[in-house]
């Protein structure tokens, strides 16, 4: 670090510590100056770093993580990384933001999603019943440096991309529409009001409307049929799903490892012990919701909960599904109650203002979507096994639609690039100071070029990672099952 850099770095902080002092209102040319003495701490240019520390230990992160996870299920998640690097890739942010702490950080601080791969983001059913695209997933969400969440994303288009077989130019172009589309994004957030960022968001039906002379009609009415099939993913097809019909009663269909009833975890605990513990943690959840909502969770009763295994970097982490019914026994409603550990960020931003880790999540959710699930909460569990654990608690479907990442040409990855980039952009002005962020990126494509060559260059570590777990489970220092 140069001397000038270390005296704008304390300069900096000082003026943060008096305007915390004073509560002082930054002008918005103080904001801009800001954004432009953050260049003095990360040059746009040198966003295209990455050296990897030679004492890395990739397997040994993910390994770690292991330690808090469900045993029998850990093995499951390392044979969903191993599938290919993209799989990988999506396991592994706990590698990643540890060599994001590597690289140069501009200071400037948002809300970050802490996972913001291209599969984290997709569409699902609003309040208002709209189909809308934002970021998903936020078991990692935590302040920090803006640049982490578009390295994240850039880098998952690199990977997927190659997964894919597209050419490198190909694959340039891609990464470098999300970084444009978030840097332009961000300017033009940056000269609206705070209420219009607020209230801004991407509607599926307008996107697909805008994009429709940009494609060919195959792919338009391809796209229209994912939409219609995910308007009816709710309760109701999840109960078709999951649940059969037994002695007049509803219950969930036990598929072992992947769905377990409560019941056949715990065969030592008499089920009424479990389920008035289970009714103790609703009700504690249910406190957490918006009064108008707590009243509409208290028309469901609980039937029945069962364990589930979900994505790939969650594998291992508890997560459960409720069946509920509504009062005349034929309105189903599915919740996912989630468990939240510590950020795989905290090592490296800091740790959570919140003691509860799914208060963690629900409060970076809400600051960040521009429209959440009307039954998020989170709630804390002391569970049948003795330890203590923190939740999060949503639907487990609703209209919930995820792009086939798998079956993207380049034209479509790229297009969607772009949604993913605005849509950040959007979650980060929320949080962070838009005005600040916007005069840091600036009016030429200098950040755009070098997010592009930091994904070429994580996309190799990335290959040299999935190698090195493949070469841990061949000499048993890791577990692993496949096809689960």
């Amino acid at each position: 670090m140069t001397a000038k850099t270390e005296s704008t770095r304390r300069e900096q902080t000082r003026a943060g510590e008096e305007r915390a002092r004073t509560g002082k209102r930054l002008t918005h040319a103080d904001r801009m100056g800001r954004g432009k003495d953050a260049r003095d701490l990360a040059p746009l240019e040198s966003h295209a770093e990455f050296t990897p520390d030679r004492s890395r230990d990739p397997v040994g992160l993910l390994l770690g993580q292991a330690k808090s996870r469900v045993p029998e299920l850990v093995p499951i998640r390392h044979g969903r990384m191993l599938v290919s690097p993209f799989t990988y890739y999506r396991g592994a942010a706990l590698p990643m933001a540890a060599d994001l702490a590597t690289t140069p950080t501009s200071g400037l601080r948002v809300q970050l999603c802490g996972d913001a791969h291209l599969s984290n983001f997709g569409a699902f059913a609003s309040p208002s019943r709209r189909l809308v695209f934002d970021v998903n997933d936020f078991d990692e969400t935590l302040p920090g440096p803006f640049e982490w969440d578009v390295k994240r994303l850039a880098a998952s288009l690199a990977v997927a991309g190659r997964d894919n077989g597209f050419a490198a130019k190909d694959r340039r172009k891609i990464v470098l529409a999300a970084a444009e589309s978030y840097r332009t994004a961000m300017r033009a957030f940056a000269g609206q009001h705070l209420m219009d960022v607020w209230y801004a968001h991407l509607d599926v039906d307008d996107t697909i409307s805008a994009f429709r002379s940009q494609f060919k009609a195959k792919r338009v009415k391809a796209t229209e049929k994912m939409v219609a099939k995910a308007r009816t993913q709710d309760s109701m097809r999840a109960q078709a799903k999951l649940t059969t019909e037994a002695g007049g009663q509803r219950r969930i269909v036990s598929d072992p490892p992947l769905i377990e009833p409560v019941e056949e975890i715990f065969p030592e605990v008499q089920a009424e012990q479990i389920y008035k513990l289970i009714g103790e943690v609703l009700d504690r959840y249910q406190r957490t919701l918006q009064s108008d909502r707590k009243h509409l969770a208290e028309h469901f009763t609980l039937i029945q909960l069962a364990r589930k295994v979900v994505g790939v970097g969650s594998v291992g982490t508890r997560a459960w599904i409720a069946l509920m019914e509504g009062q005349d026994g034929t309105e189903p409603l599915i919740l996912q109650a989630k468990e939240a550990q510590v950020s795989v960020l905290a090592d490296y931003c800091g740790h959570s203002q919140f003691g509860n880790q799914g208060e963690r999540v629900v409060a970076g959710q809400h600051l960040m979507q521009a429209e959440s699930d009307i039954f998020l909460g989170w709630t804390h569990v002391a569970a049948p096994d003795g330890v203590s654990r923190d939740f999060y608690v949503r639907q487990l479907k609703d209209w919930k639609l995820s792009a086939p990442i798998e079956q993207m040409i380049p034209s479509g990855m790229r297009a969607y690039a772009r949604m993913c980039g605005w849509t950040l952009a959007r979650a980060h002005a929320r949080s962070g100071d838009r005005v600040a962020l916007a005069a840091y990126l600036g009016s030429s494509p200098k950040f755009d070029h070098a997010i592009a060559a930091f994904a070429e260059r994580y996309a190799d570590q990335n290959e040299r990672d999935h190698a090195a777990l493949q070469a841990a489970v061949k000499d048993g220092r890791a577990q692993a099952t496949m096809g689960l």
